[in-house]
């Protein structure tokens, strides 16, 4: 997946000039979003959480699902994922191995998913929420799907990054969005806007008005493993939606970042690109640092020469979230 341009996040009352010129185009995209959600989709015997968003691209849905099947779970509640294995050569469904599978068959972020919570890839959902069911589900976790018909949801939750919100306002190719903020939300229970307080405060002034459901801020703050960051000289890399804010979380932590590279989401890590990051970081005396959903796509013998900075998210106030989870006796 390719950067977006910088002009799908301009102000929603300044839109660029090629945003306007691709109106026409947007609104297209939007017409064939709505027409592919009339169509009918499965429905489970199990809840199912769907975990979307708005805009393309990454927007926190892998970390929302990652604690949601943790509560899910301390609640007693055996939770399965479904994914489509954005990457992934596998179609399923197959029950995704972190012994057996790597990135490339299953994708980064059902591979990281899978040590925590049984995971599923399947580019067809309604299989794979079947396999699922099939195989124990008591309530599935549908990654992304918000835009898909497949399979009808229990629960929609949207997931927004505060920092860059709903973008411009407007549907691909003239902004980020895959439908109308207002058309989209119409669908959604809650509202799920992760970033720190005063992205935060961003979003709830350019946005909170347009917001008819509840809305939940987290965080992703990091885990505390024991790795001391102060001070560390570091050569950092990333394929997310958003490689500077990782970048910036490094530079919180008190690291030293020599040199930031940021590559399109899900980007492919060859051995030629791991090489020439090393060298670069031998001849600064920095060490190479990654994320966790990158450190997913690391070759195996790269594994022990990267550092991954682990990220958790924070949910400020689960109260919403369990009143929606216990109307579904979840």
């Amino acid at each position: 997946m390719t950067r977006a341009p910088r002009f799908w996040f301009t102000p929603p009352d300044r839109p660029a000039l090629v945003a306007r010129l691709l109106a026409p185009l947007g609104w297209l995209y939007a017409a064939g979003t709505a027409r592919r959600l009339r169509q009918p989709g499965l429905t489970p015997p199990v809840p199912v959480v769907c975990v979307g968003n708005l805009v393309a691209g990454g927007a926190g849905k892998t970390p929302v699902t990652l604690a949601l099947a943790q509560h899910l779970t301390a609640r007693g509640h055996a939770a399965h994922i479904v994914s489509r294995g954005y990457g992934g050569s596998l179609t399923g469904p197959v029950r995704v191995d972190e012994a057996r599978h790597v990135a490339a068959e299953v994708g980064d972020e059902p591979l990281l998913l899978s040590a925590f919570a049984t995971t599923w890839v399947a580019k067809d959902r309604a299989a794979g929420v079947q396999a699922a069911t099939a195989a124990g589900a008591q309530v599935i976790l549908l990654d992304d799907g918000f835009q898909n018909p497949s399979v009808k949801p229990s629960l929609a939750l949207v997931v927004v990054d505060a920092a860059r919100g709903f973008g411009n306002g407007r549907c691909i190719p003239a902004g980020p969005l895959r439908e109308p903020v207002a058309v989209g939300l119409a669908r959604a229970d809650l509202v799920i806007s992760i970033g720190g307080t005063e992205a935060q405060a961003s979003f709830a002034h350019t946005w909170g008005a347009q917001i008819p459901v509840p809305l939940v801020t987290a965080e992703l703050l990091p885990l505390q493993t024991g790795m001391d960051w102060p001070g560390q000289r570091l050569l950092a890399f990333a394929g997310i939606a958003d490689p500077e804010r990782f970048f910036t979380t490094l530079h919180t932590l008190g690291a030293e970042v020599v040199r930031g590279e940021a590559l399109a989401d899900h980007a492919p890590l060859s051995e030629t690109l791991l090489k020439r990051l090393e060298a670069e970081a031998l001849a600064a005396g920095a060490q190479l640092v990654t994320t966790e959903k990158d450190a997913a796509r690391l070759p195996a013998h790269w594994r022990m020469r990267v550092l991954t900075l682990v990220v958790r998210l924070d949910v400020k106030d689960w109260t919403a979230l369990d009143a929606a989870l216990t109307r579904l006796n979840l």
